[in-house]
């Protein structure tokens, strides 16, 4: 970004001192090995771009993360490919736009009991497995109820969690009152705050099979509602239908304390990773990855990003995003180039030498992580019910629901998208909006929505 409005400079220079340039790390002998990496993926769940303390928030204590983007690198132009959860997981695990799964909105616990990501659909998880690792998932699925859905059945040897949008942190009853803590495809209720038990799992399975390369998936709940930190007590409680409608955000009550607490036990569980795979002697041969699932709700904070989650403004999908693999990754480095969820996907699977990935959306990004080159230019979507945006260089295109006439901001002047432009440049948006189309047709062709 060359130029920024005014109200924005304070913000974005923030993010550039977050954190302190480290020298570069000098390869060690262990990552000068042919040793496969090990890949660990922490997702946060409804995480916002001003959520944490290396993207500029002062009030929420993040050590942890933000010593990882100090060893490592932090994106400032990351995205989700979904405005909310199920999009995004899908584009994650399978390197495909949502939209090609039919996965382009929330699996809800009312509505779709018996739908979820196809089998047909082929997951990292599955290709890594080919390649020799062992796969596991712990906390948040929502990519399927029925337990022929279930991770385990989608490439995971083996998996710790909850299938829903969300559940009580402390009973993990979801929002119909039902259990929905599950051991594989069986459910096996633990005695716990979600976070805790999410990271206890992780680390055992790291501990479990540290002599084998592996993918561990952790797919943490914070801080998504209902907000409860690990004093409060359960609002849900299984069987009691009968009538009650649980509340789907928790007690209200000190509900900003909560979500700090919330994040600062997620930044907890983040440090206690890291320091597993110092106690294991994996730190060097292990890529971490963390990062958001889509923006944050009026709860949390964006920034100065405008919108919230569900909104194809940047605020609902520019995420915070860091990654670290020591001795390999320059440390302290921050990334300006557009990143989406998606790309993960090949990034790993090439680093663990696959070559063969079939049709998928996302991009190799190893070149930029490991020699910081430049990205190639591409058009990029963003859709969500009747919403949708593309970006394509400099612009992007807004259709929101709050205004039916398309709008266009300058993205390298204009990030916090205040000042439409789309009256100066009718051609611009009609090429953008005839890209949209196209993309449209070839993405949906032949799938079933799930909406």
């Amino acid at each position: 970004m060359n130029e920024l409005h005014s109200t924005g400079i304070l913000f974005y220079i923030a993010l550039i001192l977050g954190v302190a340039q480290d020298s570069y790390c000098q390869l060690s002998s262990q990552s000068l090995n042919n040793k496969k990496p090990n890949f660990i993926i922490i997702l946060a769940d409804d995480l916002g771009y001003g959520d944490i303390g290396c993207y500029g928030n002062s009030k929420i204590l993040t050590p942890n993360l933000n010593l990882m983007a100090k060893r490592g690198v932090r994106f400032l132009d990351f995205h989700s490919n979904g405005a909310v959860c199920s999009p995004t997981r899908s584009a994650l695990l399978t390197g495909k736009y949502p939209q090609r799964t039919g996965i382009t909105g929330v699996i809800t616990a009312k509505k779709h009991r018996d739908v979820g990501l196809a089998l047909s659909e082929i997951t990292i998880a599955e290709d890594l497995k080919k390649a020799g690792y062992v796969t596991g998932m712990f906390g948040k699925w929502h990519l399927g109820y029925s337990p022929k859905y279930n991770p385990v059945h989608q490439g995971f040897d083996e998996f710790i969690g909850y299938v829903s949008g969300n559940v009580d942190y402390q009973s993990h009853v979801d929002q119909e009152g039902n259990a929905d803590w599950w051991k594989a495809d069986k459910l096996e209720n633990e005695t716990g705050y979600s976070t805790d038990l999410i990271l206890r799992n992780a680390n055992d399975f790291i501990i479990k099979h540290q002599k084998s390369p592996f993918l561990l998936y952790i797919a943490h709940e914070a801080p998504h509602s209902p907000y409860q930190n690990r004093s409060s007590k359960a609002d849900r409680y299984e069987g009691a239908k009968n009538g009650i409608d649980f509340p789907t955000n928790g007690s209200e009550k000190d509900a900003a304390s909560k979500y700090k607490d919330m994040i600062e036990i997620l930044d907890e569980s983040v440090g206690k990773t890291i320091e597993t795979l110092k106690r294991l002697g994996l730190y060097e041969n292990t890529i971490v990855i963390f990062c958001s699932d889509n923006g944050a709700t009026q709860k949390g904070s964006n920034g100065v990003l405008k919108g919230f989650k569900g909104s194809v403004w940047e605020g609902g999908h520019r995420v915070p995003a860091i990654i670290q693999w020591p001795g390999r990754i320059k440390s302290g480095w921050i990334s300006h180039e557009t990143v989406l969820t998606m790309d993960i996907f090949p990034t790993l699977l090439e680093l663990a030498g696959v070559t063969e990935l079939g049709e998928i959306d996302g991009k190799s990004i190893n070149e930029h992580l490991l020699h910081q080159k430049s990205l190639a230019y591409r058009t990029i979507f963003w859709q969500h019910e009747d919403k949708y945006a593309v970006r394509k260089g400099k612009w992007k295109l807004v259709v929101s629901e709050l205004n039916t006439k398309p709008e266009l901001y300058d993205m390298m002047t204009d990030f916090e998208e205040k000042n439409n432009v789309a009256d100066s440049y009718p051609n611009i948006i009609n090429d953008l909006q005839a890209e949209y189309e196209k993309w449209v047709s070839k993405v949906n062709k032949g799938v079933k929505i799930i909406s």
